[in-house]
C-alpha cells in the first residue's frame, strides 16, 4: 500500500489509525476528517470508505453507508469482510438479491469468514431460499457452537420452514449461553405466538424490548402477538412506541398498516402501506400490505396487481400473496380463475397447508380426493408444524368427511380443531350471559323517551342482524342484487364507535341527545363513502344484535333485518367453521349452545321494544321455501321497487368476504334444512345445551 505523505506529512496508514482511534473514542468527527484526508490523497482507498460506510450506518443514514461500502469493494484487493458488511446493509435496506451475491463473494473470498456464512443465511432467509439459508446458518454453528447469535439465527430459519420443535431448541440454547439476548427472547416470542402461546409470546417481547428498548423487531414482536388474538388498540400501543424513536421503519409502516385495516381504518391504513411501499418498493411484505388493504377498500384489481407483485419479490410472504390472490379471486366470482390461483399456489409451494386448507370451501370432496392425503401427512408431523396451521388442517380434514359423508372421522377432527382454538383464550360463557342480561335490563320501552327525536337521520344504513351462520350472507347477497342496494359486508364501525364512548350497555346512562347524534354522525361518515350513490347501505355485521336496541337512538332512520334459522344448524355451522374474527363462543358445544339461549332471549326482547316499522325477522327456512315471497317483503320494508335481479343473487359479481362465500354463488338449494339431523350423535354436549331432544 502506499503511504504518500499528504498535507500535514501522515502516511495514509497514519491517518487511518487515527481515524479508527478517534472512531473507536466516539469522536465521529475527527475520524471522518481523517478519512477525508486518505480519499483526497487517494480517491477510491477501500479502508476509508469501509470505515466511513460504518460511521453512516450507525447514524442511521442507510443509504450513504451503502454507497460507501459498495465503492469501496470495487478496490481489487478489498477484504472479505467488506462484501459480507455489504450485503447486511443491503439486507437492512431490503435489497435481498444484490446482498445475496455480496455475501456469496464474501464467502469465496474467505470460505471460513464465519459473518459472511452467517450474513448469507440470514439473506437467503429473508428471500425464502430456506434449505440454502439452513444450509449456511449449520456451519455457521459447527463453526462457532457457543455462539448464541449462530443458534437464534439458525433457529429463525427453521421456524420458517416449520420446523417449530428445532426452532425452540436453538432459541432456548441460545439464551442458554446469554440470557440477556433481547433478540432471542424476541424471536421466541414470536415462536410461541406461532404456537398459540400467545401470554408467553407477550412476556417474552416485552423482556426484550426492556433488554434493548431500541430492538425494533420486539416491537413488531409484541405488536404481531396482539394482532394474533384480536387485541388490535394494544398492537398500535406498540407501534406507538417504536415509531417514537423509529418513525420511518418500514416493517413499523407495514405492521402499523395491518393494525388499522383491521381496525377498519382503512383509508389511514392505506396511507401507511402506501408510504412503506415507496420506501421499500422492492419489499414484498410492503406490497401485500397495500395489497390487502386495497382489498379491503374493495378495490379488487390495483389488489390483485400489489398481491401478483408481492408474490415475485424475493421475500417470505410469497406464499401468502399467492393465496391472498387466490381468495380474492373466489370472493369476486371467478371460481375459474380463483381454482387455478390455487392450483399455481400449490405447485410453488408443494403440501402448503395454507394453499391446501384455504381451497377447502370451494370445493366438494370426494373420496380418494388428493388434497386429502396431503392435510393428513401434514397433521403427521405433529407439533413441528406451527399451531395455527394444524387448526386449519383439522378444520378442513373436518369438512372434506363431512362432503364425503363419513361423519365419525369428520367430528374428530372438528372436536380436536375446537378444542385447539378454544385452548388459545379465555371466555367465560356465564359472564357472557349476564352482560347480554344487562344490555337487555338497561333498554326498557320506556328508556328512549329522554332520547326522542336524537341521533343522526338518514335512510343509508340497512342491519342485518343474528348469530353466524344463519343465513345473514344469503339475506344480504338477495338484497344488494338491486340497483340502489350496496352491500358493504361485515363492518366494525357501530362497535368500534360504542366501544370509543366506553363499557357497554353502561356508558348509555350519560348518553346525552348530543352525543348520540355525534356518534350516529360518525358512523354516517364511515360509511356513506362506501355507498357510492346507492339508497341503501347494507351493514351485515351479524354480533351487531348486541347494539340493536341502539341502533334507533344513534341512527332513527335505520332499519334492522333479523335473520333465524334453526338453533342446531346455526350452530352446527359455527362449529364447522374457524371464523377470521372473534366468535370465542363457537368452539365448544356447550359454550355455544349456551351463548345460542342468551342471544335468543336478547332477541325476544328487542322484538318488544324496537321501533316496528325499521325492524323485521326473517326465517332462512322460509327464504329457502319462498324465495320471491321473501325478497318482495323485504324489499317493500327498504322502500324499494321490486327487481327480477334478486331472484338471480347468486349471478352477483360483488365481493362477498364471508364463510359463506361458495354458498351465495350458488342458487337456493335445501339441503342445509335440518342438516344437523344426521349427526345428532355426536352433538350431544350441544342438544343438552339448548335443550333440545335428539332424534
Amino acid at each position: 500500500m502506499s503511504s504518500a505523505p499528504n498535507a500535514n506529512t501522515l502516511s495514509i496508514p497514519e491517518a487511518l489509525n487515527r481515524a479508527h482511534a478517534h472512531w473507536q473514542a466516539g469522536q465521529a468527527d475527527q475520524a471522518e476528517q481523517y478519512c477525508q484526508r486518505v480519499l483526497a490523497e487517494w480517491p477510491g482507498q477501500a479502508d476509508a470508505l469501509h470505515l466511513l460506510g460504518l460511521m453512516a450506518h450507525a447514524y442511521g443514514n442507510l443509504d450513504l453507508a451503502i454507497s460507501h461500502l459498495r465503492q469501496a469493494c470495487l478496490a481489487p484487493r478489498a477484504p472479505a469482510i467488506y462484501s459480507s458488511n455489504l450485503a447486511e446493509m443491503l439486507r437492512q435496506k431490503g435489497l435481498l438479491t444484490e446482498g445475496e451475491e455480496a455475501a456469496q463473494r464474501a464467502v469465496t473470498m474467505d470460505p471460513a469468514l464465519v459473518p459472511g456464512w452467517s450474513n448469507l443465511g440470514i439473506l437467503l432467509q429473508e428471500a425464502g431460499k430456506l434449505e440454502q439459508s439452513l444450509a449456511c446458518l449449520e456451519r455457521v454453528v459447527v463453526l462457532t457452537p457457543d455462539a448464541p447469535e449462530a443458534h437464534n439465527n439458525l433457529a429463525n430459519t427453521h421456524r420458517r420452514l416449520g420446523r417449530l420443535d428445532r426452532a425452540e431448541q436453538h432459541y432456548r440454547q441460545a439464551l442458554a449461553l446469554y440470557p440477556n439476548y433481547a433478540e432471542a427472547h424476541s424471536n421466541l416470542a414470536f415462536l410461541l405466538t406461532a404456537q398459540g402461546q400467545y401470554d408467553q409470546a407477550a412476556a417474552e417481547a416485552r423482556l426484550a424490548i426492556e433488554l434493548n428498548p431500541r430492538l425494533i423487531e420486539a416491537y413488531l414482536n409484541l405488536a404481531d402477538v396482539e394482532i394474533s388474538r384480536h387485541r388490535h388498540g394494544a398492537a398500535l400501543q406498540a407501534l406507538d412506541a417504536l415509531q417514537a424513536f423509529a418513525p420511518q421503519h418500514p416493517a413499523g409502516l407495514v405492521a402499523r398498516a395491518k393494525a388499522l385495516r383491521q381496525l377498519e381504518y382503512t383509508n389511514e391504513a392505506l396511507g401507511f402501506a402506501q408510504q412503506a411501499v415507496a420506501l421499500t418498493p422492492r419489499s414484498a411484505e410492503a406490497h401485500h400490505a397495500l395489497a390487502q388493504v386495497l382489498q379491503a377498500l374493495g378495490e379488487t384489481d390495483e389488489a390483485l396487481e400489489q398481491f401478483e407483485q408481492a408474490a415475485a419479490l424475493p421475500g417470505t410472504v410469497a406464499e401468502e400473496a399467492l393465496i391472498g390472490r387466490a381468495t380474492l379471486l373466489l370472493e369476486s366470482g371467478q371460481k375459474v380463475e380463483a381454482m387455478a390461483a390455487f392450483d399455481r399456489a400449490l405447485a410453488a409451494f408443494p403440501g402448503s397447508v395454507r394453499v391446501l386448507t384455504s381451497r377447502v370451501d370451494a370445493k366438494t370432496f370426494k373420496t380418494g380426493d388428493p388434497d386429502v392425503a396431503a392435510i393428513e401427512a401434514l397433521l403427521a408431523e405433529g407439533e413441528r408444524r406451527p399451531l395455527p396451521d394444524r387448526m386449519s388442517a383439522h378444520f378442513a380434514l373436518g369438512k372434506a368427511y363431512l362432503d364425503m359423508g363419513d361423519a365419525t372421522r369428520a367430528f374428530a377432527h372438528l372436536d380436536t380443531a375446537n378444542h385447539q382454538k378454544r385452548s388459545t383464550f379465555s371466555y367465560d360463557s356465564a359472564a357472557t350471559g349476564s352482560w347480554m342480561q344487562r344490555i337487555a335490563s338497561t333498554f326498557t320501552q320506556e328508556w328512549p323517551a329522554r332520547l326522542q327525536g336524537a341521533g343522526a337521520p338518514s335512510e343509508l344504513p340497512v342491519f342485518i342482524i343474528g348469530m353466524p351462520r344463519s343465513g345473514t350472507s344469503l339475506v344480504e347477497q338477495i338484497l344488494s342484487s338491486h340497483s340502489q342496494v350496496f352491500g358493504a359486508g361485515e363492518l366494525s364501525a357501530l362497535r368500534l364507535a360504542i366501544e370509543s364512548q366506553g363499557t357497554f350497555p353502561e356508558l348509555l346512562h350519560g348518553l346525552t341527545p348530543a352525543r348520540a347524534q355525534q356518534l350516529g354522525r360518525a358512523y354516517l361518515d364511515r360509511i356513506e363513502p362506501l355507498a357510492h350513490g346507492h339508497l341503501r347501505l347494507i351493514d351485515k355485521m351479524p354480533g351487531n344484535f348486541l347494539y340493536a336496541g341502539l341502533i334507533p337512538l344513534l341512527l332513527p332512520g335505520a332499519r334492522i333485518i333479523h335473520c333465524r334459522r334453526d338453533p342446531v344448524d346455526t350452530c352446527l355451522s359455527c362449529y364447522t367453521k374457524q371464523f377470521g374474527g372473534e366468535q370465542q363462543f363457537t368452539y365448544d358445544q356447550t359454550e355455544l349452545g349456551e351463548f345460542y339461549r342468551y342471544y335468543q332471549r336478547l332477541m325476544a326482547h328487542w322484538a318488544q321494544v324496537l321501533p316496528a316499522g325499521r325492524y323485521i325477522e326473517v326465517d332462512y327456512e322460509s327464504v329457502v321455501d319462498d324465495l320471491e315471497g321473501e325478497a318482495r317483503r323485504l324489499l317493500a320494508f327498504l322502500d324499494l321497487p321490486w327487481e327480477d335481479a334478486c331472484l338471480q343473487f347468486h349471478t352477483n359479481r360483488r365481493v362477498v368476504r364471508t364463510a359463506s362465500v361458495n354458498q351465495v354463488r350458488q342458487p337456493i338449494y335445501k339441503t342445509s334444512k335440518g342438516r344437523w339431523q344426521a349427526y345428532a350423535e355426536h352433538l350431544r354436549p350441544l342438544l343438552d345445551a339448548l335443550g333440545v331432544a335428539a332424534p
